[in-house]
């Protein structure tokens, strides 16, 4: 590694790393320029309607924010020197061409060069080439930043038989930087398998099974910024969503993709995905995994379609002088035929006055009159023809009948016949039915179940790329959800098995995906870590027999001798936390005091109590707060330089059941960058050995 003070032996640069600041200084006076030019537009002479101005409007300030220039995130992080040209430009020409790699493409005066998006296809080979394989690159370049100010570099020649296979220190040196606010983006960092994945054809549904601390949320927000990139026009057209397991995740990596330049990707939870009603109550793990199979699309199918009656009378519309008589087995026959189509319930009562007035429009011409379009439409408003339709094919309201099918056991017994036992169904009700849906304590699983059912009625709009992080947490119901918003596009899921620590958690990605509608992704499988260093990694590994018996355990790029210390306090835990806490503190970075949920009011009180500041999961750390007090069942995402783990026998029995509360411990023992520290009373599980 190169740094200020180190020499270099390149013929015609004496000072490279001052030529390299140089260009940095140089490329971001162009950005600047750029955004100038883009701030200088006079938008009056190219506008014609005050709806056009407006959306043209809209166009120039997203363009202005994405030529941000944020100064403590490096411009280019990057540089490949290419062994023959690349442009036709200079395909004459005897030498190769230089090109700088950074998170968005930044061009000078004339219009050439000066960084290109890590994203164009010429920057491919920063992330793909080796020495076996160099990709017609002479010479890679990385750069070390320190505050936003370039201070070293190091080169890889990649075509030089001579030079062997070294460990990058810069790239060691990014992973391990210290976290501080909320999650950093990899794309300095993105390994040859993660940009594999990262590049993946639009078309196709990917899987990421992840082990603790491979990258995969952070590969799956860098796949969605090179989806938007190499699909701009698509996706602007048809949306793009990333799906978090709860508000916290979603702030803590809601930072990525703006660093990347990418600013119209929303994000949700699953609940906030299905806000059809107010959450506020809870189920029993019983009752939600019931709620939450598959089984209860069927029973709510039955449900919307139970009011569905035969006509036993005919329709007869007046009009003028004249009565035009459907008898009852035509109508019979239409209602059957829509039935039989398997349309959507609402779209099929919107078809049904169309069909009987179209029934009614062959009677008129077959006696000498001659209907048009306008003549059906007024029949089918026609009030015979309305009331035959709301006798035949009544309105159905998702919410009113959700309510009704959790309120009535006769009702649901109808529609869950011979898919729930009598057990199950008296699980799904509730033991004391409120008056009205909108005095109900709607739980997460009911709300759920009142999304599956609008959808049942009316169709659910598609977006074009949806991402699931977390995956292996939700329920089938709750993947059928999330696939109902990407049933025209494609998907990236995101998890891991061993990770999943709720009652209905996946047993297989296959089965997820079956769920999911999306029966022919590609599952990928992340078992090279990054974050976490190897000691602590291969420490947490003991669980996995246990919780993921089919899972390889992870392994570790990063060597840290004394990453892990597990002491055991007889007496004096409190003070013991403080202690460990203070340690921590005394290094650079953020740190994450995870407990069982049932210790964080006592834990908070001890930190008020001794003057030391802590934050809430997923909010910015500060100069002066440092520490975050994490429940153990918000962990699972979240990263910290040094994590202090209280008890880990109190976060197994926390759980409703044991394989779950290891699951969750797994999940916990694994947030650390730098250090962990382990501090118990009680036994530690046998399975940690």
């Amino acid at each position: 590694m190169h740094s200020p003070t180190s020499t270099d032996a390149f013929a015609a640069d004496t000072d490279p790393l001052g030529r390299e600041r140089s260009h940095l200084a140089a490329s971001r006076a162009a950005l600047t320029a750029m955004r100038e030019d883009v701030e200088a537009l006079d938008l009056r002479d190219v506008t014609g309607t005050w709806v056009s101005a407006l959306v043209l409007q809209k166009q120039v300030d997203e363009r202005i924010k994405a030529l941000a220039d944020l100064a403590h995130t490096p411009l280019f992080f990057g540089r490949l020197d290419y062994l023959h040209a690349i442009s036709e430009a200079d395909s004459e020409g005897s030498g190769g061409e230089q090109f700088y790699i950074g998170r968005r493409h930044v061009h000078d005066a004339d219009g050439d060069p000066m960084v290109i998006d890590w994203r164009a296809p010429v920057s491919q080979p920063f992330y793909r080439a080796s020495r076996k394989d160099p990709m017609d690159v002479a010479k890679r370049r990385r750069f070390g930043y320190t505050g936003g100010e370039l201070t070293a570099y190091e080169d890889e020649n990649l075509s030089d038989p001579d030079e062997g296979d070294t460990r990058s220190a810069l790239l060691a040196a990014e992973i391990e930087k210290p976290r501080v606010g909320p999650m950093r983006d990899i794309v300095a960092t993105i390994q040859p398998e993660q940009d594999e994945i990262v590049r993946a054809d639009i078309t196709g549904t990917v899987c990421v099974q992840g082990a603790p601390g491979t990258g995969k949320t952070a590969v799956g927000l860098h796949r969605v910024a090179y989806l938007l990139y190499a699909h701009r026009e698509r996706l602007a057209r048809t949306g793009t969503l990333v799906v978090g397991p709860n508000r916290s995740f979603l702030q803590y990596i809601e930072q990525v993709l703006p660093a990347l330049g990418e600013l119209d990707v929303a994000q949700a939870t699953v609940q906030e995905l299905v806000g059809h009603v107010e959450v506020r109550g809870a189920d029993a793990a019983d009752t939600a995994r019931i709620k939450g199979d598959a089984r209860m699309a069927q029973v709510l199918r039955n449900a919307v379609r139970s009011g569905i009656t035969l006509p036993a009378e005919p329709c007869v519309v007046v009009r003028g002088s004249r009565r035009w008589r459907v008898p009852a087995y035509e109508l019979e026959e239409i209602v059957r035929e829509l039935m039989a189509r398997d349309i959507r319930y609402g779209a099929a009562a919107e078809a049904l006055p169309q069909r009987i007035a179209h029934a009614v429009l062959v009677k008129m011409e077959q006696g000498g009159e001659a209907p048009d379009d306008r003549v059906q439409d007024a029949v089918a408003r026609n009030a015979a023809v309305k009331a035959t339709v709301k006798a035949c094919w009544p309105a159905v309201d998702p919410v009113k009948l959700v309510h009704r099918l959790l309120s009535d056991a006769e009702f649901l017994a109808a529609a869950a016949d011979g898919l729930l036992d009598a057990d199950e169904q008296a699980l799904v009700l509730w033991s004391k039915p409120p008056r009205s849906a909108r005095t109900a304590p709607w739980s997460a699983a009911d709300a759920v179940l009142i999304d599956e059912t609008a959808d049942l009625v009316h169709r659910t709009a598609s977006l074009g790329h949806v991402v699931v992080d977390e995956a292996q947490d939700l329920s089938p119901m709750q993947y059928r959800a999330i696939g109902r918003r990407c049933t025209t596009g494609s998907a990236t899921v995101l998890g891991d098995l061993a990770q999943g620590t709720t009652p209905w958690a996946t047993g297989s990605w296959q089965e997820a995906l079956h769920h999911l509608g999306k029966d022919g992704a590609h599952i990928e499988e992340l078992t090279q870590g990054f974050r976490v260093p190897g000691e602590v990694i291969a420490y947490a590994s003991r669980l996995l027999p246990a919780i993921a018996p089919g899972l390889a355990p992870a392994t570790s790029v990063r060597d840290a001798p004394g990453s892990l210390t597990v002491r055991q306090v007889p007496s004096g835990r409190d003070d013991a936390l403080l202690a460990a806490c203070h340690d921590a503190l005394r290094h650079e970075g953020s740190v994450g005091l995870i407990a069982a949920d049932a210790r964080i009011p006592v834990l908070a009180e001890m930190l008020e109590a001794a003057g030391l500041p802590c934050l809430e999961p997923g909010t910015e750390t500060t100069a002066d707060a440092r520490l975050t007090l994490v429940p153990a069942s918000l962990a699972k995402g979240l990263e910290y330089d040094y994590v202090v783990l209280d008890e880990p026998a109190a976060i197994i029995t926390g759980e409703p059941d044991h394989r779950t509360g290891l699951r969750r411990l797994y999940v916990s023992l694994t947030r650390a960058v730098s250090g962990l520290t382990v501090l118990h009373t009680e036994p530690l599980p046998e399975e940690l050995g």
